[in-house]
């Protein structure tokens, strides 16, 4: 059974649709890059499939065993959230929260995870340092931890190389292609069109025309085509 299948949905603002008649799955393992224009609503699916945001109509349905609070997520960040006055390891725990349920504190186990997934993101020497004091990348990976404490079978990314360079960007991709090897599921936001082509399993565009399907099948769709023309994203 897929994790998420979508029916049928349709999102938007007071009522205003930005996209509708959206339908498509994600299984276990599923690497879904979902592209498309600036404001054609991909943020606004991202923050649905989180229950951040209502649809207008339409269906969301949860299976495979996932429970609403293992999704990690990995948001796009705002300056006042660079400018975060906390310790990483504070910041890294903080995503055992849908554990804790109404426990007013972390135990042992929920502290092992922060602790192990500080280790995963190679993040353990900078434990005790302030989180606005970090890079941008170091940073990110202090994030990724944080919705890796949430989870142990899917990511939702929104941009998660925004705002890096070159370099940092590819080690980034680098631990999220890891992740999915390792059989988390990764559902990212992204405009980089050759990174989409290179790390995904399945497409989604979200645009005039809408379209889901695997990578080689997006490459050799009208969608595709014409998307890879203007973004100039190449195999």
């Amino acid at each position: 059974m897929a994790l998420l299948t979508i029916q049928n949905l349709a999102l938007g603002y007071e009522s205003r649709t930005i996209v509708e008649n959206l339908n498509f799955t994600v299984n276990k393992g599923d690497y879904l890059c979902i592209v498309g224009e600036n404001g054609s609503g991909k943020t606004t699916l991202m923050k649905t499939l989180l229950q951040l945001k209502s649809p207008i109509s339409g269906d969301i349905i949860v299976g495979d065993g996932l429970k609403k609070n293992e999704i990690g997520y990995l948001p796009q960040q705002t300056i006042v959230q660079k400018d975060f006055p906390a310790s990483v390891k504070e910041i890294v725990i903080s995503g055992c929260q849908g554990r804790c349920g109404l426990r007013p504190f972390y135990n042992k186990q929920e502290k092992q995870i922060a602790k192990e997934n500080m280790e995963r993101m190679g993040i353990i020497d900078l434990a005790n340092r302030c989180y606005r004091d970090l890079s941008g990348g170091q940073q990110q990976r202090v994030l990724l931890a944080r919705a890796l404490c949430a989870t142990r079978k899917i990511l939702l990314l929104d941009e998660p190389v925004s705002g890096l360079d070159p370099k940092v960007n590819m080690e980034m991709y680098n631990l999220i292609e890891e992740l999915n090897k390792e059989g988390i599921t990764i559902i990212m936001i992204s405009h980089d069109m050759s990174a989409a082509l290179r790390y995904a399993s399945h497409i989604l565009h979200i645009g005039d025309k809408i379209f889901f399907g695997t990578k080689e099948e997006y490459v050799n769709s009208k969608a595709g085509k014409n998307f890879l023309i203007q973004e100039g994203g190449e195999m």
